[in-house]
């Protein structure tokens, strides 16, 4: 009973609005949590998504957010102008009407695709989020800008445009009477052929005027010759010299240096495939029942002893158990 008597004393007080971005949101513990609504209000935050709206003056009439609702709450209907109507915000030509734009928000379901999607940015989503209606039906809200008399008449601006775009097509060419220009002849099929020879003659006329100055011949190397050797002529003792004997030094004669043959061409080198080797399967041969034979005497030649079978290994059976 104490705890109730105390609520009640605490009750006397409101709490004060607080916004909830503020540090002090969850602080206040004490007073009555009830607002007065609509006279009062919680604040809410500006980057809130319910409403959807639409700046019809900057849309560009593109489809592009009915296309991408999950839930079809859009509904657009297009007129196309004669001429471009104007321009985006963003420069984008504007060159469609919309005659209708609606938004069901009672079908609504807050996922922001169509504001995501659109490439100017028009439609975007508010902070209201209290646009409840007794008639579900006031629920849909329209942002065109032309009134149902003025989409009339674009519609029949534009039909006129189209039929005197087609009249324009229709009508025939006029005939040109002036004298054309003849007829540029036809330029020959190109035929690949063979080159023609070059005449050589001027070339050998040049060639024979041109005759290289012959080089001086090198001089022919020859051997030095010995010096003749002087007799010794007799002379008195007194006056006797020995003459020293001049050494000549033999010089070799120049060998000529035979050109070196070329060496032969070695043969080309053709790989060659070995002939496959058969190995010569053994043939085993059966063991046969030996039949005895009379014993004969030694002068008589010995039968020849055959080779022992080769050994083929078995796999044994398994014995059942």
């Amino acid at each position: 009973m104490r705890l109730t008597l105390r609520h009640l004393w605490n009750a006397r007080k409101r709490r004060k609005m607080v916004d909830i971005r503020s540090d002090d949101f969850f602080g206040g513990q004490e007073g009555m949590v009830t607002i007065q609504y609509p006279q009062e209000t919680i604040p809410i935050p500006d980057n809130g998504r319910y409403r959807l709206h639409n700046e019809i003056d900057d849309c560009i009439v593109c489809d592009k957010c009915v296309k991408v609702c999950p839930v079809d709450c859009i509904d657009i209907e297009p007129i196309r102008a004669i001429e471009e109507i104007g321009k985006a915000s963003d420069g984008s030509p504007i060159r469609l009407y919309a005659a209708k734009f609606d938004i069901d928000m009672a079908k609504c379901c807050y996922c922001g695709l169509c504001t995501t999607v659109c490439p100017t940015e028009c439609l975007t989503m508010t902070k209201t989020f209290d646009y409840s209606e007794w008639d579900v039906r006031d629920m849909v809200y329209n942002y065109t800008n032309l009134t149902p008399e003025e989409a009339d008449e674009k519609r029949r601006l534009l039909e006129q445009f189209q039929k005197e775009k087609e009249a324009l097509k229709a009508v025939p060419k006029p005939a040109v009477t002036a004298e054309q220009p003849a007829a540029s002849p036809a330029r020959p099929v190109f035929k690949p052929g063979m080159k023609p020879k070059v005449q050589e003659t001027e070339n050998k006329e040049e060639v024979k005027e041109e005759v290289p100055v012959a080089k001086p011949a090198r001089p022919v190397f020859l051997p030095k010759k010995p010096a003749p050797v002087v007799a010794k002529e007799e002379m008195p003792e007194a006056e006797v010299r020995e003459i020293p004997e001049v050494k000549t030094e033999e010089i070799p004669e120049a060998k000529v240096e035979e050109a070196p043959k070329p060496a032969a061409a070695k043969p080309i080198f053709k790989p060659k495939m070995k002939p496959p080797v058969t190995i010569p399967e053994k043939i085993v041969e059966e063991p046969k029942a030996v039949v005895p034979e009379p014993e004969q005497p030694a002068a008589e030649i010995q039968p020849e002893t055959k080779p022992k079978p080769a050994f083929r290994p078995t796999m044994k059976p398994k014995s059942k158990d």
